[in-house]
């Protein structure tokens, strides 16, 4: 039987993880962890307060679950626009404190959770740490401009991903760790974009989560270290 992690678990793709799992019969212990409730009452799931922007709460939300060898550990936290500011559209609306917002929760918050939850991976079987990233973290394939903090910092997530996979190449070599591009989700992060989105590309959470968890699944050593979209494609960096 399998022990996940959904680290940002409140949530439209977070929540969406830990109903799967839920149903996921494989699986028998739940770790969801969110700065606020789920709202998920179910006693597959155990749930733990954590602020990705502080340090000192990743390390103990990971000691509070330090005994445990994680087969699964899903990173969905991430921050594209706030009620005080979207994504740029030009050279004029960049702000140093919103670049730095959308830097600690994109990237350096991510960096940190692989500090203290990396460890916990299993040891003995496939186990795969799997971060929430994007496409337009490529910067081979920026073709549009715009949006410099959003694209910088998961083309800094997605070095770091790399960079990680290395590293764990010694340390834990069954361990996987990848990025992972869930296609446009209707979501509180995409709400004030989606208008531009034709209806056949707009996911629900739950189909783009079904579609992930067959990335997962497929994933092997040769995986570690990719950004993978939800149809499997490999994004160049």
């Amino acid at each position: 039987m399998r022990k996940v992690a959904v680290i940002g678990s409140s949530g439209a793709i977070g929540s969406a993880f830990v109903n799967h799992y839920i149903n996921d019969l494989s699986v028998n212990s739940i770790f969801s962890f969110s700065r606020s409730s789920i709202g998920i009452d179910n006693n597959k799931v155990k749930h733990f307060s954590i602020d990705i922007e502080n340090e000192s709460s990743i390390q103990n939300a990971a000691k509070s679950v330090e005994e445990i060898n994680f087969d699964e550990v899903i990173i969905a936290s991430g921050l594209l626009h706030t009620n005080e500011f979207g994504p740029e559209k030009s050279i004029k609306d960049l702000k140093a404190d919103n670049i730095l917002k959308v830097l600690n929760v994109n990237t350096v918050g991510p960096a940190i959770l692989g500090k203290y939850f990396l460890p916990l991976l299993n040891k003995d079987n496939k186990s795969v740490m799997a971060f929430l990233s994007a496409r337009v973290g490529s910067i081979s394939e920026n073709k549009l401009g715009g949006w410099y903090a959003y694209r910088a910092s998961k083309s800094a997530l997605n070095q770091v991903i790399k960079t990680f996979s290395i590293e764990l190449k010694r340390t834990n070599p069954k361990a996987i760790i990848i990025g992972l591009q869930p296609g446009t989700v209707d979501s509180e992060l995409s709400a004030p974009f989606k208008r531009s989105v034709s209806n056949n590309k707009l996911f629900s959470a739950e189909y783009s989560v079904s579609q992930l968890i067959g990335v997962i699944e497929r994933a092997d050593e040769s995986s570690s270290g990719n950004l993978i979209s939800w149809d499997g494609e490999i994004i160049s960096p």
